[in-house]
């Protein structure tokens, strides 16, 4: 129960302070799931969890400890502020470490996101599911056999107290379904996949939609053809063009640009991308598969423009990264139970732009559309980018034959200010783009 579990936390960090501590905090992550495995007509792999733990953070001067535990009984409880009393008197001093400013707490009401769906799925339920989208995606003509079929439910809650007013609780839930095909034989194999999820059960794909859908992808990458090497136009499409986001996110953390190793780390206030490109951090969003209430520091969040107008607006700040670079919290602090505050956007989407995916590769004479991307060949850094990739040739404004075994190459600074991004965005993952065009990549085929 919240009331309980915030209870605990607030005993936790009274113990802590009564015990020498000058502040303290305690977070509590309570998940169940119930996942199942489904491959070839048979049931695989049954798989369920719970966990229900607990971590506590304590600061003496400018060192700071971290244990978590899972165990509630109260001597359990009792041992875990020694522990991490002794603990915190032991380690090395950390300048930056601290709670969040008191006046950037979020001290309520907390949002109604729709975070939570309490429909119980039974295993029975979930079989049924992950059968329907395997033999969908096996009726398809041209798919031969199956990687496998998924389908999971999981509720978690979070709760998190500090030493110094902060006490908040909220919990979400999670659906997926998912499936992986395989068309062709032999060394002609080809394969691909599709999967849902959402917080509220009602709101997934069809188990069939899935399954057609990866079917059909798979068949589509058969008999796939070597292209020459050089620079063209790469269009990446959604569900490839958001991990270019990541590539952002990891370099305007402020843990990285304190450290000095982003690409982007002289670029604050600067245009980083186009004058049309806009980049959003939305953790208030409506049943958001990355919604939160608060951050991992008991910090008020709100809708963030990371790029506005092509502008770099803002570092993702948590406190320790706030005091190092002389700036504000940011709410983007993250948490586990055993860690100090790591940093973290919620849901990530680039606005769409103005031209369809069709009319965004129109007047391309000789391109490349990327369906997937293979390996992790990126400098953060420098920002040197390098990834292999497969997906369809682009002739005369026309997808067409399908390509694999190709690496193509930039530099991130080069991509983000010459991406053109089309009017096709959908919230499907917790980062979510647009089509992207990159005109003047290499491409590196036979």
């Amino acid at each position: 129960m919240p009331q309980s579990t915030l209870t605990i936390l607030e005993d936790l960090v009274t113990a802590a302070k009564k015990a020498g501590a000058d502040a303290a905090d305690a977070v509590a992550v309570d998940a169940r799931s119930r996942g199942i495995s489904w491959r070839e007509g048979k049931l695989e792999d049954v798989e369920g969890s719970e966990g229900e733990d607990i971590g506590l953070r304590i600061l003496i001067g400018k060192k700071q400890a971290m244990v978590s535990t899972s165990d509630r009984r109260q001597e359990n409880l009792n041992a875990l502020v020694e522990r991490t009393m002794a603990m915190a008197k032991a380690v090395p001093e950390d300048e930056y470490c601290g709670l969040a400013p008191e006046d950037k707490l979020h001290k309520g009401p907390f949002a109604e996101l729709e975070l939570y769906d309490d429909t119980d799925v039974s295993a029975d339920t979930l079989r049924e599911m992950a059968a329907e989208a395997e033999d969908a995606a096996r009726s398809v003509s041209g798919v031969t056999n199956s990687d496998g079929a998924g389908a999971s439910a999981a509720s978690w809650a979070i709760s998190l107290v500090t030493s110094h007013g902060f006490s908040g609780h909220y919990r979400g839930s999670s659906f997926s379904t998912s499936v992986s095909a395989v068309a062709g034989t032999g060394t002609g194999m080809e394969r691909d996949y599709e999967f849902t999820s959402a917080r509220h059960f009602s709101d997934l794909m069809t188990p069939a939609d899935v399954g057609y859908a990866a079917g059909n992808k798979a068949v589509k990458r058969l008999n796939p053809r070597k292209i020459d090497s050089g620079t063209t136009t790469v269009v990446f499409d959604p569900r490839e063009a958001k991990s270019l986001l990541g590539h952002l996110t990891g370099a305007i953390s402020g843990t990285s640009v304190a450290r000095g190793t982003s690409f982007l780390k002289d670029m604050l206030g600067e245009q980083v991308f186009g004058e049309n490109i806009s980049i959003i951090d939305d953790p208030l969003k409506v049943r958001g598969l990355s919604s939160k209430l608060f951050d991992g520091e008991g910090v008020r969040v709100g809708q963030t423009a990371l790029i506005d107008s092509g502008n770099l607006t803002t570092w993702t700040l948590n406190s320790a990264a706030a005091r190092q670079l002389g700036m504000e919290v940011t709410g983007h602090a993250s948490r586990g139970t055993s860690s100090a505050p790591g940093i973290s956007t919620s849901n990530l989407y680039m606005m769409p732009g103005t031209c369809s995916p069709d009319e965004l590769i129109a007047d391309i004479k000789d391109g490349v559309y990327v369906t997937e991307l293979i390996g992790m060949g990126v400098n953060g850094v420098t920002g040197d980018y390098s990834r292999g990739a497969a997906g369809f040739r682009i002739e005369n404004g026309e997808i067409t034959n399908s390509v694999s075994e190709i690496t193509i190459a930039s530099n991130l600074k080069d991509m983000f200010r010459s991406l053109v991004p089309a009017s096709d965005l959908e919230f499907k993952y917790g980062t979510n783009a647009p089509t992207i065009r990159i005109d003047n990549m290499m491409v590196a085929g036979a």
